[in-house]
């Protein structure tokens, strides 16, 4: 193995790592501030994290090149990632233990499949029915926490946010698939309009003056984490990688490591019907990956 490409593994495996945190980092954080304080927070870190990463790259003369319409595309953008996406995302959180709500946004990837059929013009297969099956199978076993013939909901409201996040960020993909922004200058944008968005609703329905020391903490390293640098590494690792695949198979590490942080972390017990739904989740995944090849 080349030196190019031991760079890009260890890129996309410090990225899978955090990535894997952050669920944990969501349930603790929530523990002290509410969900709109976090976002507020969150993406406000995000936002300056992201302008540190452009000044670094001396990209930060691209502004003012931009033009109304880039602008008017980026609020767009911002109002789906990060102010509904991540608003939805940890409410669910707030509602569900973290070992269901994280293997539900899971998904996301068969939401894309499902919404690229309207809005992309693209042609669903037989493959394509038997991946969502599949995935929401794995769903299912979750949400009843394995008694699939009772259909007893554990927590229906949370179960319909954390899958409701999906079709919002899906939907975020897929208005940024004609986006030739460079994708950092173009996500600080996003944040940076997301913040704006959030600042307002959290005087109206919360106080973002109110948030403690480790709410805080917790905020900034969600910012960071998961909103911030883990997408330079993960650019960064398909950037150098000879093949998407050497380093994109790597994220199916990440939802089972998260269950191993959620119950050292978090204090949860993790059930067994958690773990067979997210085994099942990750296999619509793969079918339908293969699909696409």
């Amino acid at each position: 193995m080349d030196t190019r490409q031991r760079t890009a593994y260890a890129y996309g495996l410090a990225t899978v790592l955090l990535w894997s945190t952050v669920a944990s980092a969501f349930k603790i954080s929530l523990r002290h501030v509410d969900h709109i304080q976090l976002l507020c927070v969150s993406t406000l870190v995000s936002a300056l994290t992201l302008l540190a990463v452009l000044v670094a790259q001396g990209k930060l003369r691209s502004l003012r090149g931009l033009s109304g319409a880039d602008l008017g595309r980026s609020a767009l953008l911002g109002l789906l990632n990060p102010f509904l996406y991540y608003l939805i995302l940890f409410k669910a959180y707030d509602l569900l233990p973290a070992q269901e709500a994280q293997p539900l946004n899971y998904t996301w990837a068969i939401t894309l499949a499902l919404l690229s059929i309207p809005l992309l013009g693209q042609r669903i297969t037989g493959r394509d029915f038997l991946a969502m099956g599949v995935s929401y199978l794995g769903v299912l076993t979750i949400c009843t926490r394995g008694d699939l013939l009772g259909l007893s909901f554990a927590d229906p409201l949370g179960a319909g946010l954390a899958l409701g996040s999906t079709v919002i960020w899906a939907l975020y993909w897929i208005f940024n698939t004609r986006d030739a922004m460079d994708p950092v200058l173009r996500l600080f944008l996003n944040f940076a309009f997301g913040f704006a968005y959030i600042l307002p609703v959290t005087f109206l329905f919360s106080d973002p003056l109110a948030v403690n020391l480790p709410g805080l903490l917790g905020a900034a390293y969600v910012g960071v984490f998961e909103m911030g640098i883990t997408f330079i590494f993960w650019l960064k690792a398909l950037k150098l990688s000879r093949t998407t695949a050497q380093v994109g198979n790597l994220i199916y590490f990440s939802p089972f490591l998260s269950l191993i942080f959620i119950r050292i972390f978090v204090g949860e017990e993790i059930l067994p019907s958690t773990i067979v739904g997210l085994g099942v989740i990750i296999l619509g995944n793969v079918v339908q990956k293969r699909s696409e090849g």
